[in-house]
């Protein structure tokens, strides 16, 4: 679970339980409405479908996921277990690694596959050209997780505007009975659409598609260090010189703790 995730979302629902309870003097019921949720949630959701593919919008289980649990190497281990190989395969030779890549690969797929391409004798050049191919693909995976969110970001509050003026033409169209319950209605259903939509774009959509481009934008450094690791191993560089290789995508306290705890 991702601890950082899982507090901003106790803060937030913490916050607006609260101020909704004083407000409404526990009478929570009023900041219901069905029309403003099939309003705004299902108004954005058809956006989400009519912009993207079905496939994409079938793999959205999968981005949330991938929020709430984030399963990815801290670089700093990375650079280690880089570390760690290169040092064997300078001892013992590169073939040494070949026993270890099930536990490679157990740790990380996208590692594996170039140690296993290196064993085999590919040209670095190749193995470069395939494990970079392999980092575009996965951006563009990413980008598509983001783009959901983003699309609701974009158009929750236009529906939310939506439902606030639908809630007030009612409005408007009921002045003549004078009934004020009916009134009510659409003016409660005019505010808390336009509610609805600033929360789902700046409680919900807009944090959780930040947190998915942070992931990517760390993942995609994590592989390039990997595939600066692989071609400078299959080298046979000194291990320090593989070392410093990858520590050139970190900043500059972050290499001064991996040299230390070396």
């Amino acid at each position: 679970m991702d601890i950082a995730s899982l507090i901003g979302i106790l803060i937030g629902i913490g916050s607006l339980g609260f101020v909704f309870f004083e407000v409404s003097h526990g009478h929570l019921a009023m900041f219901y409405s069905l029309e403003g949720v099939l309003m705004v949630g299902c108004g954005s959701l058809s956006v989400c479908f009519i912009a993207m593919p079905l496939d994409r919008i079938l793999s959205v289980p999968g981005y949330i996921k991938r929020f709430l649990f984030h399963k990815s190497k801290p670089q700093s281990e990375v650079i280690r277990l880089m570390a760690k190989l290169g040092e064997k395969a300078r001892r013992e030779g590169f073939l040494s690694l070949e026993p270890d890549i099930e536990t490679i690969k157990a740790a990380d797929g996208f590692l594996a596959s170039g140690i296993r391409m290196a064993i085999d004798g590919v040209d670095p050049a190749d193995i470069e050209s395939t494990l970079r191919m392999e980092i575009m693909a996965m951006q563009e995976r990413h980008k598509a997780g983001k783009k959901f969110f983003d699309l609701l970001k974009l158009y929750g509050p236009g529906y939310g505007l939506v439902g606030t003026l639908v809630g007030q033409i009612g409005m408007f169209g009921n002045l003549a009975t004078a009934d004020v319950g009916q009134l009510g209605h659409m003016l409660a259903l005019a505010v808390v659409a336009t509610m609805y939509g600033a929360v789902l774009a700046n409680a919900i959509a807009g944090p959780i598609g930040d947190k998915l481009a942070l992931r990517s934008s760390e993942e995609i450094i994590s592989r390039e260090m990997m595939l600066q690791g692989v071609l400078s191993i299959q080298a046979g560089d000194n291990p320090r010189i593989t070392l410093e290789k990858m520590m050139a995508f970190l900043p500059q306290p972050s290499r001064e703790k991996i040299r230390n705890a070396a």
